[in-house]
């Protein structure tokens, strides 16, 4: 059995009992740590656990029964938790974005290692069928080589969805919604098409002068092998409507799904490849759904990761490769250069006080 801890109980908490909960043959959440002890108490009540509560998440890692700690507080406090947990002997599921930095992410990754502890970042939308099928479909390499990538991380967000005390801010929340909203479409992105080698971006705040972010972000990223990916992150699209397109040298794919495929006709026109698009398309409905789904499937992730039966679908440095290119686009924005990759210590955007230093306020 193995025992868990879940330390912030904002929103995003109630996704991860929920998830634990569904396991309570393989799990037991045993205890709860916030700062206002009374919202343990209701949530404990709410879900009907059967808990010990502390509003210091430090007496919490003091328990050598608990094995697996969901660190589910602000942004800017993933780093301290998670490394205090690991050196305590816990793994840990941390939300996303992983860190406020990457120098946080490696010294997250080093204390993963170094406790031998299992460190894995929440990327719930990994763990969909969709995203799933389209990962597996990518891998046949029927579409040939990806020439082209477009991300349409869209969303809405009203004015006062700022107004809470830690959002909108570089200190706290380390950025807008490059980093807290596309940071899940940009880890598919990652996760299915590697890392690029540049990117060039820029960034704007066009509706919420409330906030010192951006609200809307356009990136440009170059592969090594000359395909191009364009992401736009927003919380200024009315539908959100949402998709990532990968465009192959044969066919096309995306989700939502669809699939379509070109041949060449004699003159170099195009004419639609039926049999390829029919040939992609069995692929996908014969691909079996995944049992769990969202946080619930991550968690089942990483529960038999910590019981030694599979490796991580998002560990560490998943997690640190998408904040990576999150940081990229950043300081590309910010310095009005195009910016290599690999980031290292000498890039303005490295370090969280390079960011707080280097970013402007929009």
């Amino acid at each position: 059995m193995i025992n868990v801890a879940i330390i912030g109980l904002g929103a995003i908490s109630n996704a991860h009992i929920k998830g634990y909960l569904q396991f309570k043959d393989e799990c037991k959440i045993v205890a709860l740590s916030e700062i206002y002890k009374d919202k343990a108490y209701q949530v404990a009540k709410d879900f009907q656990l059967d808990v010990a509560v502390y509003d210091d998440y430090k007496e919490l890692l003091k328990r050598a029964d608990i094995d697996l700690v969901s660190v589910c507080t602000p942004p800017f406090t993933h780093a301290e938790i998670s490394i205090a947990a690991m050196n305590a002997g816990k793994h840990v599921l941390v939300e996303k974005p992983m860190a406020s930095s990457i120098e946080e992410c490696h010294a997250m990754n080093e204390a993963a290692k170094k406790n031998k502890r299992v460190l894995s970042v929440v990327a719930q939308n990994r763990f969909t069928n969709p995203m799933m099928k389209l990962k597996k479909v990518l891998d046949t390499k029927l579409m040939g080589p990806i020439v082209h990538t477009q991300v349409d991380s869209y969303w809405w967000r009203g004015y006062s969805y700022y107004d809470l005390w830690w959002r909108g801010t570089w200190e706290k929340e380390g950025g807008g919604c490059t980093l807290n909203h596309a940071v899940h479409h940009i880890d598919i992105l990652q996760w299915m098409n590697g890392m690029p080698t540049e990117i060039t971006a820029v960034a704007s705040n066009v509706a919420h002068d409330n906030a010192e972010v951006e609200d809307i972000s356009i990136a440009i990223l170059k592969y090594d092998n000359g395909s191009l990916a364009q992401i736009t992150s927003s919380v200024i699209h009315h539908g959100e409507e949402q998709q990532l397109v990968f465009q192959g040298k044969n066919a096309r794919v995306s989700a939502p799904w669809k699939v379509k495929a070109s041949k060449s006709k004699d003159n170099g026109f195009p004419e639609e490849d039926t049999v390829l698009e029919e040939k992609i398309q069995q692929v996908y409905e014969c691909l079996p759904a995944i049992p769990y789904e969202g946080h619930t499937g991550q968690i089942h992730d990483v529960l038999l990761a910590v019981n030694g039966e599979k490796a991580l679908l998002s560990d560490g440095i998943q997690g640190q490769q998408t904040l990576e290119l999150i940081s990229a686009i950043y300081q590309s924005a910010h310095t009005g250069k195009t910016v290599k990759l690999p980031l290292t210590k000498e890039d303005p955007f490295f370090t969280r006080e390079g960011i707080l230093q280097h970013a402007k306020k929009r």
